[in-house]
Parts: C-alpha cells; sequence; structure tokens
C-alpha cells in the first residue's frame, strides 16, 4: 500500500492545520506533564501522607486502571460530542485533579484527585488522534500520531527536570497548585481557537441511539481485525518502557544494580530521550513506507526482549553501565512502536467509528502495563526482592501479545486493502 494515495474526502492540511492541532497536543501535554508530576515526587509523598511503598504504588495503579477503563467511553465520546467538548471536558478535570493533589492532606483524597487526573487525562490523547484525522490527509497519519506521542514524552520530561525542581525550591503545595495554572492556559486556548475540522469537511450526521448506538460502535469496531492487530501491537510494545517509566526502573537501577539516585535518574532521562528520537524515525519511516508498521513493531518487540534479557542473566552481581545504558535507549523504543497501533486501527474504521477503535487500541499498552506493574510487586514480594525472576513477568506478556499479533496479521493486511481497492473505485466513481 503507497503511503502517498490520497483518500476521498482528504482534509487539506497545511498551516491552519498545524495552528488547530497544535493546541489540542498543548492540552495532551500538560496532561502528561501532571500524569507523570508523581513520578518525581515518590518519595516526598511517603512523607506527606505517611504511607508505604505498597499504598505509594497504588497511585499509579489506581491511575493506569482509571486510564484504561475509561478509553472505550471516551472514543465513544469524542465520536458523538467531537474532539473540543470532549478536551474541554478533560483539562477540567485533570486541572481540578492537579489542584486537588496540591491541597490534598490524607492519602484518601490524594488518591481521589490521582483518579480525578487519569480521567480527564484519559480524553486527551484519543481527542488528539480524532483531531489528526479530521484536519490533516491519511497519508500524514503516521506522522502526526507520532508527534502527538513526542510531546506527551516532552512533558515527561518537563515533570522530570521543573516540577522536581519546584517541589525541592517551593514544596508541594505551591508546586502543584502553580502547576496547575498550565490546565487554564490550555483551557482558554482550546475554548478560543480550537475546531473540530476544516471548514467543508464537516462529517456526515451519525445517528446516535442510546444504548444500541454505543452497542453497535464498539461491536464494528471490534471485528475489523485492524483494530484488534492495533490492540495488540500496542499491547506488546508499549509496557516495558511504562512499567520502567511509572514506577519499578528506579527501585531496579537503585536496589538491585546498585546505582545511585543521581545516576537512575539519567537513565530513566536517557529512555525519555530515546523516545522522542525514535517518534520522529518511526513517523517518517511509516508515512514514506505503509507496510513498514509490523517489521518495525516485531523487530521493537524482539530488541526488548533481548536486552532486557542480556541484563538480567548477566552473570556479575551487577550489569554494567554500557549494557544498562542500551537497555534504556531500546526502552526508548517502545512508546514510539507503540504509537504503530493506531495505524493498524485506523485505515481499518470509518471517520464515524475513528475515536471507539482509537479507544479500543489504546487500551492495550495500559492494560498490560497494569497487569506488569501488578505482577512485578507480587514477585517481589514472594521472592524477597528478586528482581530477576520479578521482571521476568515481562516475557510472559510478550509471548501472549506476539501470538495474537500473528494470528491477526494477514487477515488484518486482506481487509485493509479490500478497503484500499474500494475507496479507489469510489474515487473513480466521483462525478468531477
Amino acid at each position: 500500500m503507497s503511503s502517498s494515495t490520497a483518500l476521498p474526502g482528504d482534509p487539506p492540511g497545511g498551516r491552519r492545520a498545524i495552528a488547530v492541532w497544535s493546541i489540542g497536543v498543548s492540552v495532551y501535554f500538560v496532561a502528561v506533564i501532571f500524569r507523570t508530576s508523581l513520578g518525581v515526587a515518590g518519595l516526598d509523598a511517603v512523607d506527606r501522607f505517611h504511607v508505604g511503598a505498597s499504598a505509594l504504588s497504588t497511585f499509579s495503579i489506581l491511575q493506569l486502571l482509571v486510564y484504561a477503563g475509561m478509553q472505550i467511553p471516551v472514543g465513544l465520546l469524542v465520536d458523538r460530542l467531537g474532539t473540543k467538548k470532549v478536551l474541554t471536558i478533560g483539562v477540567l478535570l485533570f486541572t481540578a485533579g492537579q489542584l486537588g493533589f496540591a491541597f490534598s492532606s490524607s492519602y484518601g483524597m490524594a488518591l481521589a484527585s490521582r483518579a480525578l487526573l487519569g480521567c480527564g487525562d484519559a480524553m486527551t490523547f484519543i481527542s488528539v488522534l480524532r483531531l489528526g484525522t479530521r484536519w490533516f490527509p491519511a497519508r500524514r497519519g503516521p506522522l502526526v500520531a507520532q508527534l502527538a506521542g513526542l510531546a506527551g514524552m516532552a512533558g515527561n520530561l518537563v515533570s522530570t527536570l521543573v516540577i522536581a525542581r519546584l517541589l525541592h525550591g517551593v514544596g508541594w503545595t505551591a508546586a502543584f497548585a502553580g502547576s496547575a495554572a498550565a490546565g487554564v492556559l490550555v483551557l482558554v486556548l482550546l475554548l478560543l481557537f480550537l475546531e473540530d475540522h476544516p471548514e467543508g469537511h464537516r462529517p456526515e450526521p451519525f445517528p446516535h441511539q442510546g444504548a444500541a448506538y454505543v452497542r453497535r460502535q464498539i461491536v464494528a469496531s471490534w471485528r475489523e481485525p485492524g483494530t484488534r492487530l492495533g490492540l495488540w501491537v500496542h499491547f506488546t510494545t508499549q509496557f516495558p518502557a511504562m512499567v520502567f517509566l511509572l514506577l519499578w526502573g528506579m527501585p531496579f537501577l537503585v536496589q538491585a544494580q546498585g546505582l545511585t539516585r543521581a545516576t537512575a535518574g539519567e537513565l530513566l532521562t536517557l529512555v525519555v530521550l530515546a523516545n522522542m528520537a525514535a517518534g520522529l524515525v518511526y513517523g517518517q519511516i511509516v508515512a514514506r513506507h505503509h507496510t513498514a508498521r509490523l517489521p518495525l513493531a516485531l523487530g521493537t518487540v524482539a530488541a526488548t526482549a533481548i536486552v532486557w534479557a542480556a541484563v538480567l542473566v548477566y552473570p556479575g552481581e551487577h550489569a554494567p553501565m554500557w549494557l544498562l545504558v542500551v537497555m534504556c535507549v531500546v526502552l526508548g523504543f517502545c512508546g514510539p512502536a507503540s504509537m504503530l497501533g493506531f495505524d493498524f486501527a485506523r485505515p481499518a474504521n470509518p471517520p464515524e467509528r475513528q475515536g471507539t477503535a482509537s479507544g479500543i487500541t489504546n487500551m492495550g499498552g495500559f492494560t498490560a502495563s497494569m497487569t506488569t506493574l501488578l505482577a512485578i510487586g507480587v514477585l517481589l514480594d514472594a521472592t524477597g526482592d528478586d528482581y530477576r525472576i520479578a521482571f521476568s513477568a515481562v516475557f510472559v506478556l510478550q509471548a501472549l501479545g506476539l501470538s495474537q499479533i500473528f494470528r491477526l496479521r494477514e487477515q488484518a493486511a486482506r481487509r485493509e486493502r479490500e478497503r484500499l481497492v474500494a475507496s479507489r473505485v469510489e474515487t473513480v466513481h466521483v462525478p468531477a
């Protein structure tokens, strides 16, 4: 399939599209800053709420649970209400969550605030993907999606470099409440300037019939093998880096590998930087060569498994620094590889189902991450903090994901070819 093939009714793109899409991306950027701000405040949270490690991990697990659980409802909302309304609700929720976290004086209140933040955060990425499909030609879809992911990783970097300094400079309440001002700023930009679609490209009205509509959207999206393949690609590629960055990377590097917190923090930052660089490369490759999607995804899974195994089975007490650096660089490719899942779901579904299909796809990686977070914690407790055994849980989920990818790949490719032929026939028969 040629990446340059234009589909009927393709939006024109251009400067106006970039400007509008950038507003949506800025909302996602702020959401990721808020999402990852707990990662740099873990020790402060232990002292503030007087909790142990297991209670602290509940913050991350709850946030992922809310995020994953919201994906299909959010996809349905985007298809029904449009991008602007859903993003507005999301900004209000995640800003309220960040403010609530700033003023939380108890563990329960902080937990509720993070759940509220996760709910708002869940509304951002799918909305930004939908915005991209409405404003840019289909051939730009892979690059636009990777650039959106790149903005998210930039938000992660801001948390690491800025929020951490604010915490130690002005304290908990001022740092989190002050960062919430970014939510107010993007809300103003969103309300004033964001539009759901370019002029002349309003989608056809789609009948909404309550529960029947919801069921029809979900079933139709799920029946497409491209949607299911997208979910499993996202499932298999994203979670190793997510688990490492969100919770277990720092303890592994410090406790199991004997590094200082400062050095471990530099390696975590390396994962983020590698992610940002890889996102640009993957986006360009897939935009030019659509058939590269699956080889890139499978290559990333293979590289991750190899380097992960090399670190775990290294015969010495600690893996050498060069091997840890290689592992962190390879983990940086997991995020861009997970974005390829949307490149399978997008062409498999018509415009009125893009939000629902993206929501289904986006559940994959976060479900895998949540499962692995729990599995590693349980195995660490059961084995007396044996990271080699606990981190082996990654291979189980990779094997599950790969089995589903290989089962669906031919079916999805055949269905995608059929849709491409149908779109070309439609183009030929449209009168000039």
